[in-house]
């Protein structure tokens, strides 16, 4: 019985650690945790064991673990020696959290990693504007009107419409190359 009881409070403690860090409920604290599931562990192993497995958890879904990436990973953690590892049982536990919450911890990873506002959509034409339309000769030339439409989620979105001539377009390809070839630079070296 003190098997299934333990068991119960590791994967209370996994489930509160990702509600915590993965989730943004404010509401579970490490104290709450400890009270609720190890009310006889002296503080100061509970906040080796939370911290153990805080790290474990934030290895596991930074990597984004497949099934047979966790069991290997998690088949290592066994093997450590000393009190780096963990045992077979929180290893199991390890297992049977992140088969069920691999799915949501990963896309509350992608929207804390989002850029707010974002881009939902472009829309872009060109229009040639001949000299008798707006009776001068020197801005006869062809323009480029885009509209970007914007927002967070969960708000409606907000458009900003821009008006580009061909000095202009070479401008903004200039930097966006120029941008390119940083983020290059960037992902050739790590």
């Amino acid at each position: 019985m003190a098997d299934v009881d333990a068991a119960k409070s590791l994967s209370g403690l996994l489930n509160g650690i990702a509600q915590k860090v993965y989730y943004n409920n404010s509401d579970i604290t490490e104290e709450l945790l400890k009270t609720e599931l190890y009310p006889e562990l002296p503080q100061e192993e509970f906040r080796a064991l939370h911290e153990k497995m805080k790290g474990l958890l934030k290895s596991i879904a930074t990597a984004d673990m497949d099934h047979a990436q966790l069991e290997a990973f998690l088949t290592a953690q066994t093997k450590k020696q000393g009190g780096g590892g963990v045992s077979a049982e929180q290893a199991a536990a390890l297992s049977r959290f992140w088969k069920s919450q691999r799915i949501r911890v990963r896309e509350s990873l992608l929207a804390q990693s989002r850029w707010e506002p974002s881009l939902r959509g472009l829309s872009w034409r060109v229009d040639l504007q001949t000299a008798t339309s707006r009776g001068d000769a020197a801005h006869s030339g062809p323009v480029a009107l885009m509209e970007l439409e914007l927002g967070k989620v969960g708000q409606d979105s907000e458009f900003v419409c821009l008006e580009f001539d061909e000095a202009n377009i070479n401008q903004v390809l200039k930097k966006m190359a120029e941008i390119q070839e940083s983020i290059d630079r960037i992902v050739h070296r790590t």
